[in-house]
């Protein structure tokens, strides 16, 4: 496909979103940056202002039918067409099954799932009948591979990845490709608030947590990210599947070198035996926090 016009992108605020809307704007996209409330994340916008770049800032919030319908009118009834769409708004809960309310199931499912959804059904009827067209999912390394306490996070993002893969064969036929991007551990606010375990009577959040706190040790920055959804763009390519990050396709051949049994085996391993198994398998030495019962 030729470089295309203009560009939307969902949950622009922080981290891939805001890497991704620099990343295309510096390109010569023409971008427009959504976000829930734009006033609580000037850094985008501040960004865009001193360079020059041509990204529009769009208030949007995916979990909202009435939000996302009025923020495509708005650009429609400007007479623009979205050539891209890169669905990455995306929010995360952790906890235990057990723990965890289920308005947190809800609330993740609704932004991953459906927010993304609710956008696809925006672009899809133009990109098909212009006969072009790319859609960007981004998902996670954890919509392959689903461990405590990333259990509510991991089913929103395999419900994305079956919806890709099923929405790439309805658009094929009319030119219009299809991509999931699969970052592994990248450096933005969402790690950080896994690698911090709450009170807990399951012992997974602490050992996941303290994983995820040796892999920051070596951040990986969110325009890797970026870079490569516009290379996805840009390359024409109908490969549906982009793990990202240096160790996601390690992560995902890890998890398919190991029976369904022996991968729950190892999820339920105790202290010692995590972090040894962690030590041998990624060379990393965990700092395991003491247990904190839940109330």
């Amino acid at each position: 496909m030729a470089t295309p016009a203009t560009v939307l992108i969902t949950g622009t605020s922080s981290g891939i979103g805001l890497a991704t809307a620099l990343e295309l704007g510096r390109a010569g996209y023409k971008v427009y940056a959504t976000m829930r409330n734009p006033a609580r994340a000037p850094q985008l916008g501040e960004q865009v202002s001193r360079e020059g770049l041509p990204v529009s800032i769009l208030t949007m919030d995916v979990d909202s039918d009435r939000s996302v319908a009025d923020c495509f009118a708005t650009i429609y009834g400007q007479g623009e067409s979205i050539d891209v769409l890169v669905n990455n708004a995306g929010i995360e809960r952790h906890g235990s099954v057990e723990e965890l309310p289920i308005a947190e199931f809800r609330a993740t499912m609704e932004t991953n799932y459906f927010g993304a959804l609710r956008c696809i059904q925006q672009v899809a009827p133009g990109m098909r009948e212009r006969g072009s067209g790319c859609i960007i999912n981004v998902s996670s390394v954890a919509g392959k591979i689903s461990a405590s306490p990333l259990t509510p996070y991991s089913a929103s993002k395999y419900a994305l990845e079956a919806l890709s893969e099923g929405l790439a064969g309805e658009m094929k036929p009319f030119g219009v490709r299809v991509a999931i991007v699969q970052p592994g551990i990248i450096e933005t606010p969402m790690p950080h608030s896994i690698a911090v375990a709450p009170p807990s009577r399951y012992r997974q959040g602490r050992q996941f947590g303290a994983l995820f706190n040796a892999a920051l040790q070596q951040p990986v920055p969110p325009s890797i990210v970026g870079a490569a959804i516009r290379n996805i763009i840009e390359s024409g390519t109908w490969k549906l599947r982009h793990p990202v990050g240096p160790d996601a396709e390690p992560f995902l051949g890890w998890r398919a070198g190991m029976t369904d049994e022996q991968w729950v085996d190892f999820n339920a391993l105790d202290a010692d035996g995590f972090r040894a198994r962690v030590k041998n398998d990624f060379g990393l030495d965990l700092e395991l926090p003491a247990a904190t019962a839940a109330s």
